[in-house]
């Protein structure tokens, strides 16, 4: 009799839920678009952040044009968490902004399953480099425009021309401070992945 309790108290295989998929994600873009700040928002976890104070011996180096007020900078990378529904789990490494650490993309790119580009349209021109990073390895990303103080001056078919980028690319108007906003970003990606998976496996 005790037996048998023990056995009824065991689940089976069947029952037993399974580990959610691990996906890791990078968040990219030019210096000071907001990186550091939606994998704070979004993250299910405090955030690892490696951040130094800017100081007088970067200004010849960091270009401060239309962002005069940060104070602070990603010197390696932002790491967080979120969970998308029961299955997927996300793993965030935001990457450092400036033209002397983009040798560390390389590292932080592998195994990564796609990609979001966050661009400033103040100053667009500084998230090309990460958008011929993922073209040229052929990482699937997303293009998220960062409203900051919450305005979208231009659509995101402006947007896209200005970028020159495929229609195939996605792009989402966006507030990185914004928790839900920046998790729809991430769930568009996700769901890009999928397409693309589904679709290979069907060829």
């Amino acid at each position: 009799m005790a037996g048998s309790e023990r056995v009824a108290e065991t689940p089976t295989a069947s029952a037993r839920s399974t580990a959610p998929e691990a996906v890791k994600i990078l968040i990219a873009g030019g210096f000071g678009v907001g990186k550091t700040t939606m994998v704070g928002s979004v993250s299910e976890i405090a955030p690892l952040r490696t951040e130094e104070p800017l100081t007088a011996a970067g200004l010849d180096v960091d270009d401060l044009n239309g962002i005069e007020e940060k104070r602070a900078t990603t010197v390696a990378l932002d790491f967080g968490r979120i969970t998308i529904g029961r299955d997927v789990v996300l793993y965030l490494f935001g990457t450092p902004g400036q033209q002397r650490f983009w040798f560390m993309w390389n590292d932080l790119a592998i195994g990564a399953l796609g990609a979001v580009v966050l661009v400033d349209v103040r100053r667009p021109e500084s998230s090309f480099a990460a958008i011929d990073f993922f073209e040229r390895r052929g990482i699937p990303f997303v293009v998220a425009v960062n409203g900051f103080h919450g305005r979208h001056p231009y659509p995101a078919a402006e947007i896209r021309e200005a970028l020159a980028l495929p229609e195939h690319v996605q792009v989402l108007l966006c507030d990185a401070r914004e928790r839900t906003s920046s998790r729809d970003v991430l769930i568009a990606l996700i769901d890009q992945l999928i397409d693309a998976a589904t679709g290979a496996a069907a060829s």
